[in-house]
């Protein structure tokens, strides 16, 4: 997610140099295949059936693909958190994405994958935590599950989202042909977005049309469409030709949809939380939308992305 033309620091890659040329896990079933990069955790690639579905990370656009947020999403207030009475550097989309995550267990089609916080994290974000991340892979679906947990003794609060950028046009078509379709009725007003990124309390209208909304370069000529507490766990990203993606959430309230001018990829984001309110001052504990664990508690979320092919009419209401 970004605002405007001006690059973020996750968005220049800051924080993840060079995760190309790192040895990537490979996964493949018959018809389909995905890389992970041990940075970030970060799913590289996803074919099936000889088509890319995730974007190449062009660097004149955005050198990433997919990269995990945590233990923030969005962008904190003047790049700044404020925790246990000090106040620390944590900025856009917090630094899940630029850690070396251990290998915990790995098959042909599934990959284990753990971040424990360490001396850098807890420069940046003073608590105790582990994030796994388990990536399976079937013929057409691509499954993410994450825990997170408190192995402290002191609440942990969190938020966890994850930015993937997919191929726009998807597979073959025109950029515009393409829809994003929602299960449940979402509201056509989302948050301005303030300077800073930051969230503001004034609201715009977006061109939905019931359930569906038409995908342009143009609906993203001045920041991302965050849809708060979306009321739809599942959404179809269709590119009226027959061909879809499926994203089943469970436990990921928040979409968010990005993309940079003449960009050749589109952001479908999960998002536990969201970035800091405008005018926001104060404590980790106090931003809206957080998550908290107690200690030795744990969480988890899902998404599961599906490819399906043979579609009839992309902007029926009834794609679902």
């Amino acid at each position: 997610m970004s605002v405007g033309p001006a690059a973020s620091p996750v968005e220049e890659g800051i924080g993840a140099p060079g995760v190309n040329a790192r040895p990537m896990i490979d996964l493949a079933t018959t018809a389909s295949s995905a890389k992970i990069s041990t940075v970030g955790a970060e799913p590289r690639s996803w074919e099936v059936a000889g088509h890319e579905l995730l974007w190449s990370g062009a660097p004149d656009f955005w050198p990433q693909i997919s990269p995990i947020l945590f233990p923030v999403v969005g962008w904190t207030r003047n790049g700044r958190m404020r925790a246990k009475g000090e106040t620390f550097p944590l900025g856009l989309h917090g630094f899940a994405a630029g850690e070396e995550f251990e290998i915990t267990r790995q098959g042909a089609d599934q990959v284990g994958l753990r971040l424990a916080d360490n001396a850098r994290t807890r420069a940046l974000y003073p608590f105790a935590f582990e994030l796994c991340v388990e990536y399976r892979l079937s013929e057409k679906a691509f499954e993410a599950a994450f825990t997170v947990r408190n192995p402290g003794t002191e609440p942990l609060p969190y938020a966890l989202g994850l930015h993937p950028g997919f191929a726009w046009p998807l597979w073959e078509g025109r950029q515009e042909e393409h829809v994003l379709a929602f299960a449940g009725d979402v509201s056509p007003l989302v948050p301005v977005i303030a300077a800073g990124g930051l969230i503001s309390e004034r609201r715009r209208s977006v061109p939905l049309e019931g359930r569906i909304l038409g995908l342009s370069p143009g609906l993203f000529a001045n920041e991302a469409l965050c849809f708060l507490d979306a009321n739809s766990a599942r959404l179809l990203y269709a590119n009226g030709r027959g061909q879809a993606i499926e994203i089943a959430n469970e436990d990921f309230p928040h979409i968010a949809l990005w993309t940079r001018p003449s960009a050749p990829f589109l952001c479908i984001e999960s998002w536990t939380g969201h970035g800091d309110p405008e005018g926001f001052e104060g404590d980790i504990f106090d931003k809206p939308s957080m998550r908290v664990l107690a200690a030795a508690g744990s969480a988890r979320h899902r998404v599961t992305y599906s490819l399906r092919t043979g579609l009839g009419d992309h902007r029926s209401q009834s794609l679902f």
